[in-house]
């Protein structure tokens, strides 16, 4: 078996039927072409663009597994990353200025992992502060050197500065407060610029400034962080919109908010106001294709239309839009075959004897079965069906799956969408109330395998 570091994580993960948060290129499957088209994208992202790429897909395509693939690809490149589960309750797409709080929190470089907001912020300004001492023969026990450091800072930020003062303020107040050992305002300050809102007032005025990051002036300090991002040796940032299908679970009014969000994205995107950020938005069929959709703002729409072909094997994966294709069995079970190689055993000999290929392909069929032969709902519960079963050999010395091993669909255990399939109606869609208020909860975090 070819256990590698992050096999406990990437099992663990499945166990649950989540997407793991390492480890996908392990066990990844037909994302390669796809990969290499964005890659390209990427190139180009480093020279101080801004592209968008709408990726489509039906409920078990992996549309969050693949964007997740792609982020990790994109850190080992030196990009910065960062994913944003839109939700209904918990992250609404209008509401830009949680958008952007949440984009903050989940910021991930290769250098510094996951919640790397402030090491960037903090690596940005040892930088700044290594210039002034490298040009004006400063050291940092120089009397004037925060005063030249924040003129330095002053003078890399001019640009966004003239659009928004209050970011370049914050940082300011943020390294004189730690120059001086003020460690409570310092962190103040980076929670406020995190678009965190609720710091104290007297922590602002120390800045100079009040009020909290809203609306529009999330996505400028959103460049703000791009800047700071390419000023300090990284190629871009790559942000995931995921699931933002829920908006069609939302009253006309907020739909129509939200979608003006993703309007203005792209329009700053077009005007070059947010270089260096490629931005990925995945959605279902619905969503591009519906009038509660991408239908429901014409020009949004024509913007990322593309007219797919009945055969995928020609899609133009540099088009604005792509599509995921379903799983199919023979996929599944390469995906079966890496997972079981993957599993850290202690009785290695074992489970390889029991779970073998036989098996692997009968489970396939079992669990497609299950689900009407819609091979494209199983990955899911698949995949925690074959880990529980060879933690069950693994543990158990008895236990032979060929003979104890018997499926069981339980429907407190499925989502409505495999449901639907194992029982064979239309989903039912969750629509507005009467009240014009959201009818609907989103799932809680962490995401499904299948997302």
């Amino acid at each position: 078996m070819a256990v590698v570091p992050e096999s406990a994580t990437i099992i663990n993960a499945l166990r649950s039927g989540l997407v793991p948060a390492q480890g996908l290129e392990h066990f990844a499957t037909g994302l390669d072409p796809l990969l290499a088209a964005v890659n390209e994208e990427l190139d180009f992202v480093a020279t101080g663009k801004g592209v968008a790429k709408w990726i489509r897909g039906e409920y078990g395509t992996g549309k969050t597994f693949a964007a997740r693939y792609l982020c990790a690809k994109a850190r080992q490149r030196r990009f910065a990353t960062s994913e944003v589960q839109i939700s209904i309750n918990d992250t609404p797409l209008h509401h830009l200025e949680t958008v952007y709080r949440r984009l903050i929190e989940r910021l991930e470089t290769a250098a510094d992992g996951p919640n790397a907001f402030q090491a960037v912020v903090e690596g940005w300004l040892y930088q700044v502060g290594d210039e002034v001492m490298r040009l004006r023969g400063m050291t940092e026990d120089d009397p004037g050197f925060a005063d030249a450091t924040e003129q330095r800072l002053e003078d890399k930020l001019a640009d966004l500065s003239r659009r928004n003062p209050a970011f370049a303020q914050v940082l300011r107040g943020y390294h004189r407060a730690t120059h001086e050992g003020d460690f409570a305002t310092a962190q103040g300050l980076l929670a406020w610029v995190a678009g965190q809102p609720h710091t104290d007032r007297s922590v602002l005025r120390e800045a100079g400034t009040k009020g909290k990051v809203d609306g529009q002036a999330s996505l400028t300090f959103l460049a703000g962080l791009i800047q700071l991002l390419r000023q300090s040796g990284y190629a871009g940032l790559v942000v995931v919109l995921d699931e933002v299908e829920t908006i069609q679970r939302m009253n006309v009014q907020t739909r129509e908010k939200a979608l003006n969000a993703l309007r203005q994205f792209m329009d700053m995107l077009a005007k070059e106001e947010l270089p260096g950020l490629y931005l990925v938005i995945t959605g279902t069929r619905d969503f591009f294709e519906g009038y509660k959709g991408l239908k429901g703002a014409p020009a949004l729409h024509q913007r990322v239309q593309v007219n797919f072909s009945d055969d995928p094997r020609f899609d133009n994966l540099r088009a604005p839009q792509v599509r995921l294709l379903p799983f199919t069995e023979d996929r599944l079970l390469t995906v079966a075959h890496r997972v079981r190689d993957l599993y850290p055993a202690k009785h290695t000999d074992r489970v390889a004897a029991r779970v073998d290929d036989r098996f692997l392909a009968a489970l396939v069929s079992q669990v497609t079965a299950g689900f009407g032969g819609k091979v494209a709902l199983a990955p899911r519960l698949f995949l925690r069906e074959l880990v529980d079963v060879m933690d069950r050999v693994d543990l158990h010395e008895d236990y032979a799956p060929a003979e104890h091993y018997k499926l069981q669909l339980e429907d407190a255990k499925l989502t409505a969408e495999e449901l639907a399939a194992k029982h064979g109606r239309p989903l039912e869609v969750a629509d507005e109330s009467e009240d014009g208020e959201e009818s609907e909860t989103d799932p809680p975090e962490p995401k499904r395998l299948d997302g």
